[in-house]
């Protein structure tokens, strides 16, 4: 991205055409709609990020079908469309910061090319085109062209590149062509630029010299890729690149000769034979050598390899050496004169132990007393004591990098040189972090390893980066009073809370995405409220990388289009409104259930088809075995159903009477050890009549009230005549006396005959002779 549109550019490509779906299904931001046989763009989300519709049958683009992805930054449209036929119908709609790659060229592409304003172009043809590409390409920023295919570059080609802005990169990169002098060197200044010249070098040194003269100058940066530098002559060409006093100019070599022709030597990748012949070059100044920069070591015989230590001319002058992947397993102690004005020493991915590392660091002496940045990571370093006694008496070191080191245990203290201000110690193993860490830091990274936990206090931190760890909760912040920075990305945080973030008092950055987060009522409008600033608190890495795992129905959603209902929010409340509710209606209607007198009607019909289930049961059994054990004695003309209170005018006035007409009473007639319900069940089945003896006191007795039932059960079921119940009344009893739970005796009384027992004994013989001829057995035959 140039300058100034960091993270906002659109990237367009457009190669061959072949076939992609009618529709596609995006991931997350991501559309890969490729290969789908798609003749449109199809429908994708507003917050489309990536767009991938490689290979379909897409022939035009209009403004409705990109026109809503504001978020949209990478836009892949590869296939050999025809440019005369693929239509752009509009181009304001496109982003100003529009990046395109195209891999083609036909003669159309200047008509397409004029509608768009350009950061980056890239184009791999044979030429140019017959007039020139880039006259109305005002503002473009970056150009890269050539590949095997470039055949011819003149002068005229590159008119109007001549406008790219200074302070952007510039690349060119072209491996070899026939080439007009001076066609580049129309484009000044550059800042950057990148020459892959194998075969010129190697063939013809008069081409790679033209080129080295119109690009070479002392503010810009010269990358030379690709050499083949396997003889003498063939490195004639870097003198143009001397006389024009390049500064610094990085070679990537197969086989690299060191030339100390600049101020700044770099060999990104060279191949090494097993007895290199290192000579100092007799004209070169090496004391305004500043940098030494060497990456990639490939050595073609291990073995027969012999030491750098010839080359220890190149290492007394320069601020700056860098041996990455080189092959470097032990440094020799540098002398008072090597290395004495070393300010930056990069030995990365190197084969470095603690052995080694003693030797390279002098065991601790402090011999690089200028030294500011040590970088030893990726090596195989296993020993953090032994890294804190090497470089504590470093006084000067502010940077120290032992990332990617076989780091595992850290000690309780360890000694540290009090300028140190950055340390670096991602992945690595670290499963605990102690007070080992020096108070000093103003940046920690403890990225990738397998915490857990951090409790160590740094007053002075600013930065702090823990992802890919194992992290539960954040880190107490008040261990970090000037914190400004923290990264948690990757580990396995569910929630933070408000109180979380506030514990920080300067924190301003804060990274959590890509972790497990649990949706829950809270925490979802708190990072809604923290996503849109509601919070002095920046998400730096952008909304779109926090996403719910939990609960399973919103899994992989995107945290800030989550929103949760009142029920899913409440549910407790509302389980709890819903029980009240349920708990006051079942009151309710327990309580007019209880006016009702349901529970005891509820109570009387389980007792009675209990008695009758039990009775089937002897009938079934006495008709199996003929037992006869449960069979009445006799058959009675009244069953007498009365409270106990009225036992008195029972015995002394209605049995005497009718004692000769067969009367059934509880107490007597009875059998012994029977459920009593089953004796009164079975003693209004073996009674013609029912005679009930009504007083208040009968309308207080429940068995009385179960007998009264149990008649008119017996009646529902066929087994007795209309007028089976006859009511004697020893008192006045109006029916409004009698309790609504007596409904049936309520209604007897109202449609019923009675005897009234009249308190005049001169009226008893007519009562008498009254109730004899209602329990007569003639009666049942009129």
């Amino acid at each position: 991205n140039p300058p100034g549109n960091k993270g906002k550019n659109m990237i367009l490509f457009i190669p061959p055409r072949d076939s992609l779906p009618r529709s596609c299904r995006c991931l997350a931001l991501d559309c890969p709609c490729s290969h789908s046989g798609l003749s449109s763009v199809p429908s994708v989300p507003a917050q489309t990020r990536t767009l991938d519709l490689d290979y379909n049958q897409i022939t035009e683009i209009q403004r409705q079908d990109l026109g809503s992805l504001w978020e949209l930054r990478v836009l892949t449209i590869h296939g050999k469309y025809n440019t005369n036929t693929h239509k752009y119908t509009e181009s304001s709609w496109f982003s100003p910061g529009l990046v395109l790659v195209w891999s083609w060229f036909s003669p159309g592409l200047n008509h397409i090319l004029s509608f768009f304003s350009f950061f980056s172009f890239s184009v791999c043809v044979r030429c140019l085109g017959s007039r020139p590409l880039f006259q109305s390409l005002v503002r473009l920023r970056v150009l890269s062209f050539g590949g095997d295919s470039l055949e011819d570059v003149r002068v005229s080609d590159l008119r109007g590149v001549g406008r790219l802005d200074p302070s952007c990169l510039t690349s060119l990169s072209v491996p070899g062509c026939r080439y007009d002098s001076g066609a580049l060197a129309q484009i000044w200044p550059l800042d950057h630029v990148t020459l892959s010249l194998r075969s010129p070098f190697a063939l013809n040194q008069t081409l790679a010299s033209a080129l080295l003269h119109d690009v070479s100058d002392p503010q810009t940066h010269l990358t030379l890729e690709n050499l083949n530098l396997s003889s003498n002559r063939s490195v004639l060409p870097l003198r143009e690149a001397a006389q024009r006093r390049v500064r610094s100019a990085p070679l990537s070599a197969p086989l690299c000769l060191l030339l100390c022709l600049c101020s700044s030597v770099s060999a990104p990748l060279c191949l090494l034979p097993s007895a290199p012949l290192w000579e100092k070059a007799r004209w070169t100044d090496h004391m305004s050598l500043d940098e030494v920069f060497v990456k990639d070591i490939v050595l073609l015989n291990n073995f027969e390899f012999t030491a750098f230590l010839s080359l220890s001319f190149l290492l007394q002058f320069p601020r700056k050496i860098s041996l990455i992947n080189t092959k470097v397993f032990v440094m020799p102690c540098p002398t008072s004169v090597l290395l004495k004005n070393l300010e930056f020493f990069d030995l990365s991915e190197n084969l470095l132990t603690d052995m080694t590392l003693t030797e390279t660091l002098c065991a601790g002496a402090g011999v690089l007393k200028g030294l500011r940045v040590l970088n030893i990571s990726a090596n195989a370093i296993k020993s953090l004591s032994l890294i804190s006694r090497m470089v504590t008496r470093l006084t000067k070191l502010t940077h120290l990098d032992i990332s990617r080191n076989s780091l595992t245990f850290m000690p309780q203290s360890c000694p540290w040189p009090q300028s140190l201000r950055f340390l670096n110690m991602s992945r690595t193993k670290f499963t605990s972090a102690t007070s080992c860490l020096p108070p000093t830091l103003q940046v920690l990274d403890l990225s990738y390893n397998d915490l857990e936990r951090l409790l160590v206090v740094l007053p002075a931190l600013r930065e702090l980066h823990l992802s890919g760890n194992k992290l539960l909760t954040l880190p107490p912040g008040w261990l970090f009073p000037n914190l400004q920075t923290l990264t948690v990305q990757m580990n396995t945080l569910n929630v933070f809370t408000h109180s979380d973030l506030v514990s920080f008092p300067r924190l301003q950055n804060f990274q959590a995405g890509l972790n497990k987060f649990s949706c829950s009522c809270d925490f979802v409008p708190f990072f809604q409220s923290l996503s849109d600033g509601e919070i002095n608190i920046t998400l730096t890495d952008g909304i779109h990388n926090y996403f719910c795992d939990s609960p399973l129905h919103l899994q992989g959603a995107p945290l800030s289009l989550v929103r949760r209902s009142f029920s899913e929010c409440r549910h407790v409340l509302l389980v709890s409104i819903c029980c009240g509710l349920v708990l006051v209606f079942l009151t309710c209607l327990g309580v007019v259930l209880w006016k009702v007198h349901a529970f005891w009607y509820l109570e009387m019909i389980f007792v009675w088809l209990r008695a009758k289930q039990k009775r089937r049961k002897r009938e079934r059994k006495r008709r199996e075995d003929g037992d006869t054990e449960d069979r009445p004695l006799v058959t009675f003309d009244a069953f007498v159903s009365y409270s106990e209170r009225d036992s008195a005018w029972v015995d002394n006035y209605l049995l005497p009477e009718l004692e000769q007409t067969g009367l059934c009473l509880h107490r007597r007639d009875f059998l012994p050890g029977r459920w009593i319900m089953d004796n009164i069940v079975i003693a209004i089945e073996s009674s013609r009549r029912t005679l009930f003896v009504l007083s208040h006191n009968f309308v207080r007795s429940d068995w009385c009230k179960y007998e009264l039932d149990f008649t008119h059960f017996q009646c529902l079921e066929g087994n007795c005549r209309e007028d089976a119940a006859i009511l004697v009344l020893l008192e006045p009893l109006h029916h409004d006396d009698v309790p609504k739970r007596f409904c049936r005796l309520r209604r007897l009384l109202t449609s019923t005959t009675y005897l009234q027992w009249p308190q005049d004994p001169d009226l008893r013989g007519q009562f008498w002779t009254s109730l004899r001829q209602a329990l007569s057995p003639d009666q049942d035959q009129d």
